[in-house]
């Protein structure tokens, strides 16, 4: 069984930047293909960015393209996402997800998920 636990949300203005992280147990973050999703109110949850177990393969949506980055530290068994150049639309709670299997860009193929943590990014 894999726990995920998400934290680095909050209040920022836009231009501002973040760093969401996702602490995972159960498995190694090394052994498992991962990624950051969210969700805004009345809206489907979506991908952000997506990173294969070896970490040799990241795909990013096209909205944070140039501004959001993924990353990981074995060491710490933790998930990061570096968020610049915040936007309001960048608004949402933010999911970490994991799947043993393959990194998928679908939310609904992903087995395990944190609880989320919320971003919001004034005008």
């Amino acid at each position: 069984q894999v726990q995920l636990v998400e934290s680095g949300g909050g209040l920022v203005q836009a231009g501002d930047s973040l760093r969401l992280s996702c602490a995972a147990s159960g498995r190694t973050v090394s052994s498992l293909n991962m990624g950051w999703f969210r969700q805004a109110p009345g809206k489907d949850r979506e991908p952000v960015v997506t990173i294969s177990w070896s970490g040799a393969s990241t795909k990013y949506a096209d909205f944070v393209k140039g501004r959001f980055t993924i990353s990981r530290d074995n060491a710490k068994n933790t998930l990061y996402l570096q968020m610049n150049s915040l936007k309001p639309e960048d608004t949402a709670v933010y999911y970490c997800a994991a799947d043993p299997s393959y990194a998928y860009f679908k939310a609904a193929e992903y087995d395990y998920w944190g609880q989320g943590t919320q971003v919001t990014v004034s005008s």
